[in-house]
C-alpha cells in the first residue's frame, strides 16, 4: 500500500525537531499536516498522553503493540519497537507482541493488557466485565483509566495511519532485534 494523500510540506523547524527526536520525519505527520491544526492538536494530545505515568510504561508499550498488530499498523509497530528501545524495555518481550498468545515470554498481567488491548480495538468491543475488574484490582483505578485512554487514543492513531496509507519507515532497524509477525488466524490478514 501506498500513501493515500501525498506528503505536505513541513515548516522547517518542526522537521529539524522530529528529525532531531526520531532521526527521521514520520510520514504520518507529514500526511496529516494537509490540516496543520489537526497535525497540531494531534501532537500536542500524543505528547500529554506520553507524559502519563500512572499505568507501567511497558504494559503501554505492549498494549500499543497489541493493538497496531490487531489493526494492521506497520507504522506503529515499526515505531513501537523503536521506542520500546529507547525507553530501555524488554525488547526479548517487544520483539513477541504480535504474536503474543503463543509466546512463552509474558506474564499473566502482560497477557491481560494485550487481550484488554485488542478487546478494545475490536468491533464492537469484547470487554467483559471480568477482564476489566481482574486489570482494575491488579493495576488500581488511576492506572486503569489511564490504560483505557491510552489504547483508545493509539486506536485513532493506528486507524488513521493505515486509512491513510501509512506504513512501516524502518524506525526499528535501530533495535536489532528480530520482529515476530503476527501468527495468521482464519479470515485474519498478518499484520507485521
Amino acid at each position: 500500500m501506498a500513501l493515500r494523500i501525498p506528503k505536505a510540506e513541513l515548516p522547517a523547524e518542526l522537521t529539524r525537531n522530529m528529525i532531531d527526536q526520531l532521526g527521521a520525519v514520520p510520514e504520518n505527520v507529514e500526511v496529516v499536516w494537509h490540516s496543520p491544526q489537526v497535525a497540531r492538536d494531534n501532537l500536542e494530545f500524543g505528547s500529554k498522553v506520553g507524559a502519563w505515568d500512572a499505568a507501567d510504561a511497558s504494559l503501554k508499550s505492549f498494549a500499543h503493540m497489541a493493538v497496531a498488530a490487531l489493526v494492521g499498523c506497520g507504522w506503529c509497530l515499526d515505531v513501537g519497537y523503536f521506542q520500546a528501545h529507547n525507553a530501555q524495555l524488554d525488547l526479548a518481550k517487544a520483539s513477541q507482541v504480535p504474536r503474543w498468545r503463543d509466546a512463552e515470554v509474558f506474564t499473566p498481567l502482560e497477557r491481560d493488557v494485550m487481550e484488554y488491548a485488542e478487546a478494545m480495538s475490536s468491533t464492537p468491543l469484547t470487554v467483559t466485565d471480568e477482564l476489566y475488574a481482574g486489570l482494575l484490582g491488579r493495576l488500581g483505578p488511576a492506572a486503569m483509566v489511564e490504560l483505557t485512554a491510552f489504547i483508545a487514543f493509539v486506536n485513532l492513531a493506528t486507524r488513521a495511519n493505515v486509512a491513510n496509507g501509512v506504513e512501516s519507515q524502518g524506525f526499528s532497524s535501530a533495535c536489532e532485534i528480530p520482529l515476530a509477525a503476527r501468527p495468521q488466524r482464519s479470515g485474519a490478514a498478518s499484520a507485521s
